[in-house]
């Protein structure tokens, strides 16, 4: 029988307690394009609700804007977000975008790649002095397959993760974000579009481990 370490033996006694003291998640189910979780939403286009499906997006003109924030004033967070990229999309899209009043922004994208596969792209952006993009398109995964991505930040540090994998890491200044706007589907300005679908968003105040992260079913 293999013995533990000490720490590993403590960490094992504590993630369960780390696990229960953190907060609950702020959930959106994207299911409805006239509200999200309570919040009216401004319709672009006309994506489509379809029953345990979510959103379905376009790829050209559909998206749907909210007027909050959901990680104003926070110093550490995590976001994951339940998508289905189609094989067909646009070759970079941009499928939730936050930005305040001071142009702060961070970003979810997807390259769609030969071959039905895809990769994530993610942003953070205080100002040119503070931005980090993460993206490697030799990591890929299947179009057409429900999909848990998600983005943490805490002390400088951004990883995102595929279904509770990290798959990269980097180091960012990223200072908390003001009252801003979310839009789903699509970036701010109306370029790059997403096309697949989008069922839930979860936001938490605080800096997720793996083992807490959303897996795909």
């Amino acid at each position: 029988m293999k013995l533990l370490s000490r720490s590993a033996f403590i960490s094992c006694l504590l993630l369960p307690l780390l696990a229960a003291a953190a907060p609950d998640p702020v959930i959106w189910k994207v299911s409805q394009p006239e509200q999200i979780a309570g919040h009216t939403t401004k319709i672009v286009g006309h994506p489509a609700a379809t029953t345990g499906e979510g959103l379905k997006f376009n790829g050209s003109t559909d998206a749907v804007f909210l007027d909050t924030n959901p990680i104003e004033g926070l110093t550490e967070f995590t976001i994951e977000i339940n998508i289905r990229p189609d094989a067909d999309g646009p070759a970079e899209q941009r499928f939730f975008h936050i930005e305040d009043k001071n142009k702060s922004r961070l970003l979810f994208e997807t390259r769609v790649l030969p071959g039905g596969r895809w990769a994530l792209d993610t942003f953070l952006y205080t100002n040119d002095d503070h931005k980090r993009p993460l993206l490697d398109t030799t990591k890929t995964h299947a179009c057409g397959q429900w999909t848990w991505v998600s983005l943490t930040y805490k002390d400088g540090q951004m990883t995102h993760a595929i279904n509770g994998v990290p798959e990269l890491t980097g180091e960012v200044a990223f200072a908390p974000m003001a009252a801003g706007a979310t839009s789903i589907g699509v970036r701010q300005n109306l370029v790059y579009w997403f096309k697949g679908n989008i069922r839930e968003v979860r936001i938490h105040r605080a800096a997720l481990a793996p083992p807490s992260l959303q897996r795909a079913e």
